[in-house]
């Protein structure tokens, strides 16, 4: 987008935010600007389906005997109010039950992000 095609004021809100921001270009509307904000929307939903779908080519084999009653209704907590603060606290609880899946555990207690249809929660809920 040319810097004549957007207003005075749009393009003053751009390069205030780009100098409150040392990892931002001077030009918010230069090429390597867009490159940048691209990267980063693309790292974001990369880990949305990395959450979702975990790692595609190395399947978790989950066990019946790790769905206890504590790991189910925290996942069913978890799962119908949307808030995935509780994923350390599953993980502590798989890991009571027996589950010895770093993949699991990891992804438990990893940073997440971590949002409805989590296929550890999915797993846990027998959705999977």
């Amino acid at each position: 987008m040319a810097r004549a095609a957007t207003s005075d004021a749009a393009y003053a809100v751009g390069y205030a935010a780009s100098a409150a921001n040392t990892d931002f270009v001077t030009d918010p509307y230069s090429e390597a600007a867009w490159h940048n904000g691209h990267q980063s929307e693309l790292k974001v939903q990369s880990n949305l389906l990395h959450d979702i779908f975990g790692n595609p080519f190395r399947p978790v084999a989950f066990s019946s005997l790790w769905r206890t009653a504590t790991a189910v209704t925290l996942a069913a907590q978890m799962y119908d109010s949307r808030d995935f603060s509780a994923m350390p606290i599953l993980a502590d609880a798989l890991q009571d039950a027996g589950c010895d899946s770093a993949d699991v555990l990891d992804h438990c207690r990893g940073p997440g992000p971590h949002v409805r249809g989590c296929w550890v929660v999915g797993l846990v809920l027998g959705k999977e």
